[in-house]
């Protein structure tokens, strides 16, 4: 009976180590139970983020049928792209796009370049007052855009920059602009973590500090420099405060654009006119679409660009000489 007893004991036993390796994973991180609740915590907040653009694809192919039909939920019963074609006339897309485009695109080339300059002077240089200056950058971070607004414009009204994409693109070339103390310490901290080494081989072979930083230096910066490209562009491209305050009525940009979408609407089809035997007035699918539009360039750049920005995570963890 002992023997029986200990049989049922040591089985019992197994039993339970078996299905808490089954659960749990060998080290308590790799079992069944740990991956569901993993995937699981993924899924949510993923969908969180997902949420927002899967409705607006799926209300932008909607017809107003399927707008009023409550058993239309997610899939239209047919995509209906009249909505694409009204946007993109109420938003005159492409010239309005290219307008974005001087406004975005030219002020974060500038701002990449200018402040890469900057963090590797504030990384790799030692000089009087290096800390009190990084130290005033930093402050200047947290002051409100609505603060310097005002003297902003004014200087910009006094060089008769605006009405163009002056006050946007002047100001990143020398390394400032939109959030551009936070890419100078984004290259601060990356050059930072680059051997010491690489820069002293270079010395060696009678290369310059100048020639140093552009043939050693930024070839193998590329992530930090996708990374800087890309939010630079993003927060240029969304900004619509600062951008109807400098541009006025002589430009305007597609988010702005967005704002007037309704009137536009109103002004170009009538606001309830009929064309092609169907009433023409402005519905959710229509405004969807618009945005759909918007917002499109910035999916594309990002999917171009992603697998850099990803990489930057693990080359900022790099620990240098």
């Amino acid at each position: 009976m002992e023997q029986i007893r200990k049989l049922q004991k040591s089985n019992l036993i197994g039993a339970y180590h078996y299905v808490k390796r089954i659960l749990l994973g060998r080290q308590g991180n790799d079992g069944f139970v740990f991956k569901l609740f993993v995937y699981g915590l993924l899924i949510s907040v993923g969908f969180v983020y997902l949420y927002p653009i899967l409705y607006l694809v799926s209300q932008s192919f909607k017809s107003l049928q399927d707008l009023l039909d409550p058993t239309v939920l997610w899939l239209p019963q047919k995509l209906f792209l009249e909505n694409f074609t009204q946007a993109w006339h109420v938003l005159d897309y492409m010239d309005t796009f290219w307008n974005s485009v001087m406004n975005s695109v030219l002020p974060a080339i500038g701002q990449t370049v200018s402040c890469a300059i900057v963090g590797y002077g504030l990384a790799k240089f030692r000089f009087p007052g290096k800390s009190i200056v990084f130290a005033l950058m930093m402050i200047t971070f947290i002051v409100p855009n609505q603060v310097v607004m005002i003297p902003l414009y004014l200087m910009f009204n006094e060089y008769h920059m605006l009405g163009s994409s002056l006050p946007f693109i002047v100001p990143t070339i020398f390394a400032q602009g939109i959030k551009g103390v936070l890419f100078i310490l984004i290259y601060t901290q990356f050059f930072r973590t680059i051997p010491v080494s690489l820069e002293e081989a270079a010395q060696m072979d009678g290369a310059g500090f100048i020639r140093t930083f552009f043939t050693v230096i930024l070839p193998i910066s590329t992530p930090a420099i996708v990374v800087v490209m890309l939010f630079s562009t993003v927060w240029h491209w969304n900004e619509t405060y600062l951008t109807s305050l400098y541009l006025g009525d002589s430009m305007t940009t597609l988010p702005l654009q967005l704002k007037t979408f309704n009137d536009s609407f109103a002004r170009l089809y009538g606001g309830g006119q009929t064309v092609g035997g169907q009433h023409q007035n402005i519905n959710e699918s229509i405004r969807m679409a618009g945005t759909l539009l918007i917002v499109l360039p910035l999916l594309i750049l990002y999917l171009f660009a992603q697998r850099r920005f990803v990489e930057v995570v693990d080359k900022t963890g790099i620990t240098g000489e």
